[in-house]
């Protein structure tokens, strides 16, 4: 990669994401020395939606999924492609293709589990050797939590010797003042992006927590260790805990392939953890039913959700056609005032087989899905496109096992600041 031109290209950034990304990359890519571009089929309509934004971006490529060569003319230019153009089933594939046939580095945002499987399948010992990363979920899911448990673990094996046996993941969030809409809590390409994988073939993939796991015996004893509850509880500091949204089922399936894969790497066959994780709902035993009540309530939607994933497929791709209709599209979000008001709080309270406790804490600044999501794939891609940054590995990887943590000081920049407290 070192003739190549650019450090990073973003593909589609005329999306709510998109944009955040390239105004993080015009901030930030002339301190470390990189160089950026942004890519997509209308290269006008791209200036003008960041030129609202007040973003330029040095260069804007022609690049469309369904024309090849546009696709290998700007994946043999760079080093990192970051693709935001969803939903994944849909439009991924070539992406990835062309990636790995050119050697660049590929990064996602998708949390469509089938297709992170599939790709799996058919791109992990080409793209390993090729020396390519081909990195998915890469924003708000699964980044934190899987650099918060990876940081747990290596620490308990560096102090102690001894490995993590469970991991709760808890993330609580502080809005802005006012009534949040629909826009405020969730994008159009999330919401389009569930309706694929409701849709998918393998929809009944979608739940399980062990979706990523190739080792079929291992994948048995995650199912047994670590199920995804939605059932709501109270944590040790007296919060509900409600299950993650948008939707639960997508980072289990990520933290379980990162502790497969670096158990592989090690040559040790470690026993699953039992991981959870959820949404805190703060307050005071005067509040603890209503509190209560409302984790109820999400639980209960995301059940219904997950009952769906397993229904016939008639009744899915019904179900599927009605959300992909009705609910909003790629590009639906919040302006950009509302980002900056938010802030988000994640812990990870870990656990070794000989009882020892860890915790990790990562405060951010910003909306978690979009602003925070924004920066974290823009350092991210900054981190794969410099030498040395990221560990020695190819193939499909989770976040954390292509990121690694002997950079997480980096992500400081973007507004997440991790730290072992305990």
């Amino acid at each position: 990669m070192s003739e190549r031109d650019l450090s990073v290209a973003v593909f589609g950034a005329g999306g709510v994401t998109g944009r955040g990304v390239a105004a993080y990359l015009a901030e930030r890519a002339g301190e470390v020395g990189a160089s950026w571009a942004v890519a997509g089929r209308d290269p006008a309509k791209i200036e003008r939606v960041l030129a609202e934004i007040g973003v330029a971006a040095p260069e804007t490529i022609v690049a469309d999924v369904g024309d090849p060569a546009s696709l290998a003319a700007l994946a043999s230019r760079t080093r990192v492609v970051l693709d935001l153009v969803g939903p994944y089933t849909l439009y991924g594939e070539p992406v990835i293709e062309t990636c790995v046939a050119n050697g660049a580095h590929y990064v996602d945002l998708t949390g469509e589990i089938p297709f992170v499987r599939r790709t799996i399948d058919a791109f992990h010992d080409r793209a390993a050797t090729a020396g390519v990363k081909v990195v998915q979920i890469c924003g708000f899911e699964a980044l934190p939590p899987d650099l918060a448990v990876l940081l747990a673990a290596e620490t308990a094996h560096e102090r102690w010797g001894e490995e993590l046996t469970e991991a709760d993941v808890d993330v609580a969030t502080q809005q802005p003042a006012g009534r949040l809409g629909l826009a405020d809590l969730v994008s159009g390409g999330t919401l389009q992006s569930m309706a694929e994988a409701l849709g998918d073939e393998a929809a009944g993939e979608v739940p399980d927590p062990a979706a990523l796991i190739a080792d079929p015996e291992r994948a048995a004893a995650v199912r047994r260790r670590s199920p995804v509850a939605l059932a709501p509880r109270f944590n040790a500091r007296g919060d509900a805990i409600a299950p993650m949204t948008p939707i639960a089922f997508i980072n289990p399936a990520v933290i379980q392939r990162t502790a497969e894969l670096l158990a592989a790497e090690r040559g040790i066959k470690a026993e699953p953890m039992r991981y959870r994780e959820g949404i805190a709902i703060p307050g005071g035993s005067a509040s603890m039913p209503l509190r209560y009540a409302a984790a109820g309530a999400l639980a209960g939607m995301q059940a219904g959700f997950r009952g769906l994933t397993r229904a016939r497929p008639s009744v899915r791709n019904r179900s599927a056609d009605l959300m992909r209709r009705i609910l909003p599209s790629s590009g639906f979000g919040p302006s950009g005032s509302r980002l900056d008001e938010w802030s988000w709080h994640l812990t990870a309270d870990a656990r070794t087989a000989g009882g020892r406790y860890v915790r990790v804490d990562l405060d951010a600044d910003g909306h978690p899905g979009y602003l925070t999501t924004a920066k974290l794939l823009g350092e991210a891609g900054l981190l794969l496109a410099e030498d040395g940054a990221t560990p020695q590995r190819a193939g499909c990887l989770t976040p954390a096992t292509a990121l690694g943590t002997a950079s997480l000081a980096r992500f400081e920049r973007a507004g997440a600041r991790f730290a072992v407290s305990s």
